[in-house]
């Protein structure tokens, strides 16, 4: 399928697990895509699968937390591909702690890159998205619906990004955006393998996050980013696509 020709797609988190699998399908779907990731050094081997597979891609150093890298990402698109119609907010970061134990400035960085970082890319996105008659489409969680244990910051910073997800697609709907937002769990990703059991944890407490047909691929992920990135979805504004094997319902 190549329902994202001539299309531009700026992915962050695009150097590993669902960022980098969105960052491929989207471009073996026609789009050219700006990877956009803290890790420089990954962003080269994603580029490069992308380039070798006929499609175009360009690698963009990029702290989400940064108003100035937002915008120069953003910049960069339009820059070298003349426009932008697709931003995926894929960068994202998971630490597990009792909630009493989590110190302050470990639940600020949380928030700071899930949520801030998905709003501030949002933010330098939508006047070329306005433009285009573009979207967004962002990364949340099933844990923003469903109790996680050791993770009161990051159920938060995901809940925020499904609710400004509805404020942004009410606001720009009329202007010609759509923004929806997927809510992931049990994907295999470099995340969910550094996950380790805060001392002491009840291990009993696992059974909420746990998968019930184990754990999907990143790709499944990048599948339904694609379908609400493109013209298959243009009635599609304000969802949430919940990707989670069945494990919230």
């Amino acid at each position: 399928m190549k329902r994202l020709q001539d299309k531009v797609a700026l992915v962050t988190g695009a150097a590993s697990g669902i960022g980098q699998a969105t960052a491929e399908r989207l471009a073996a779907e026609g789009a050219r895509v700006v990877c956009a990731d803290l890790s420089e050094e990954g962003l080269s081997p994603v580029v490069q699968a992308i380039q070798s597979a006929g499609g175009e891609a360009l690698g963009k150093p990029c702290d989400v937390t940064s108003e100035a890298d937002a915008a120069a990402a953003v910049a960069l698109a339009v820059e070298q591909f003349g426009q932008l119609d697709v931003l995926c907010n894929i960068a994202g970061i998971l630490r597990f702690d009792h909630t009493h134990e989590l110190p302050l400035d470990g639940w600020q960085r949380i928030l700071d890159v899930n949520l801030t970082g998905t709003f501030l890319l949002c933010r330098a996105a939508l006047p070329e998205l306005v433009r285009t008659g573009g979207n967004i489409v962002n990364m949340a969680s099933a844990a923003a619906h469903k109790g996680q244990p050791w993770s009161a910051a990051y159920n938060a910073s995901k809940g925020g990004v499904v609710a400004m997800t509805l404020g942004l697609a009410i606001e720009y709907g009329k202007q010609g955006v759509r923004v929806n937002v997927i809510s992931p769990a049990s994907i295999d990703t470099p995340i969910q393998g550094a996950f380790k059991l805060p001392e002491g944890a009840d291990p009993k407490l696992l059974q909420r996050i746990m998968p019930l047909n184990g754990f999907a691929k990143p790709e499944t992920c990048a599948s339904s980013i694609a379908y609400l990135a493109s013209d298959d979805a243009s009635h599609v504004n304000g969802a949430n696509l919940v990707v989670d094997g069945g494990m919230s319902v």
